[in-house]
């Protein structure tokens, strides 16, 4: 589908708006009846499924049924999660015989932590990659390692090495799919730059001695940190899914009070970390009762006023995928002083030589479809075309593309903006 044939862009966001907080309100709170969606509201509601990671969540426990090119894609997804999890599960147990052979020893982190502890069915979590925790010295061993199960680094960051398998198929539509490539992720640190300031929990996850092979986290209490550390990075970016959420309301179920307490006290600090109370509201917002009312307001009481303000009035859709703009500086809430939001404001406009290596090593790794210009042009073209042209955000676009494409939608002439009120700002597509 051509950008000529798509819907207006403001079709395209209230849409994505509609969908992505009904679906997500039907997760805890199920309705016995569908939703009165148009051809194009249906189409987009796949795609909010798929950009969250609920789709087979969704169809474990909706009330209702929809239309039949819905009931397709749940069932589709069903099915493709389940082949996946059983090929994420085949792929840890080779991770795990190279790593006990070579004497290396790395924690999986968030999916794979969390497959470990059961708390999902078989294929009901969607996982796009593994990622491991090693230590710093068993860098060059671990590429071995890879090596043996013939994966390849693809490319590096200040943040992980991406691994792809040597043999990959493409990329395959916008949803779960069992030939969508596997990657490997694997980190010496977990941390994340909010906007600049590094917060690093590595010291409390890799406080123990590993054992050669694939381990878990400490306790539970060290996996929820992570979560949520990793979900306020995702919502800085405005990149959360659903799924993040839906992870820290299970797993928050498990935590006692001891628990909640080696969360929220950093040693040495007799308050809650001050990145912690936007996951923690945002959970408690769609995933009400999961999250103690004590543990919240500790949280909150740490939290800078500025980020709770502006964390109060934001949903899932603006801090996610669903989210179609492009900010010039997403997160800069996030910032605890006026000298850290003027560095983020300098680090956005002038990136650093090594930022904009990085980002080129991913885009040759992982090309763009063709006639996607955004992340090849330079980045002073690509400021001018935010200020004059507002670029939605190509990741979101090409899944929204995507799902049109399969439904069969494509004409431009077949929408009208006809918004049904200020209430929901839904649109119908005639």
């Amino acid at each position: 589908m051509s950008a000529a044939s798509m819907p207006p862009r403001e079709v395209l966001a209230a849409a994505l708006r509609a969908t992505t907080e009904r679906l997500a309100a039907e997760i805890m709170q199920p309705e016995n009846a569908p939703p009165e969606w148009s051809e194009l509201e249906w189409a987009i509601a796949r795609c909010a499924s798929a950009m969250q990671g609920i789709s087979v969540l969704l169809a474990r426990d909706l009330r209702w049924a929809g239309p039949p090119l819905w009931l397709d894609f749940l069932a589709e997804q069903r099915e493709q999660c389940l082949l996946r999890h059983q090929r994420i599960g085949a792929l840890l147990e080779q991770i795990q015989a190279v790593t006990v052979d070579r004497h290396i020893g790395c924690i999986a982190l968030k999916g794979a932590g969390l497959r470990a502890l059961g708390l999902y069915r078989p294929g009901e979590r969607p996982m796009a990659d593994i990622d491991l925790l090693v230590h710093a010295s068993n860098s060059q061993s671990i590429a071995s390692a890879m090596a043996d199960i013939s994966y390849v680094e693809a490319y590096s960051s200040r943040r992980h090495r991406v691994y792809e398998p040597q043999q990959k198929s493409a990329a395959h539509g916008f949803a779960e799919h069992i030939d969508n490539p596997l990657k490997i992720e694997v980190h010496t640190a977990v941390a994340e730059e909010l906007p600049v300031r590094r917060v690093d929990v590595t010291e409390r996850i890799l406080r123990e001695q590993l054992r050669p092979g694939v381990n878990g986290y400490p306790d539970l209490a060290t996996l929820m940190l992570h979560l949520l550390l990793n979900a306020a990075g995702d919502m800085r970016q405005h990149s959360l899914r659903q799924i993040q959420l839906h992870d820290i309301a299970l797993l928050a179920r498990l935590l006692g009070d001891d628990g909640w307490q080696a969360v929220l006290r950093e040693p040495g600090n007799k308050k809650a970390p001050w990145w912690m109370y936007p996951p923690l509201a945002l959970t408690a917002r769609y995933y009400p009762r999961h999250v103690p009312s004590n543990v919240l307001r500790d949280a909150r009481a740490a939290c800078p006023r500025v980020l709770r303000l502006v964390i109060d009035r934001e949903s899932l859709t603006t801090l996610s995928w669903a989210n179609l703009r492009i900010l010039a500086f997403p997160g800069i809430a996030w910032s605890r002083t006026p000298l850290e939001a003027l560095r983020f404001i300098r680090s956005r406009v002038a990136p650093s030589r090594q930022t904009l290596a990085e980002v080129e090593q991913a885009q040759l790794a992982w090309p763009q479809p063709e006639g996607v210009k955004w992340y090849g042009a330079s980045h002073p073209r690509r400021i001018l075309r935010w200020v004059f042209a507002r670029p939605a955000r190509v990741q979101t676009m090409l899944s929204v593309r995507a799902a049109l494409e399969s439904a069969g939608i494509g004409r431009r002439e077949r929408w009208v903006d006809a918004r049904r009120g200020a209430d929901d700002g839904a649109v119908r597509g005639v």
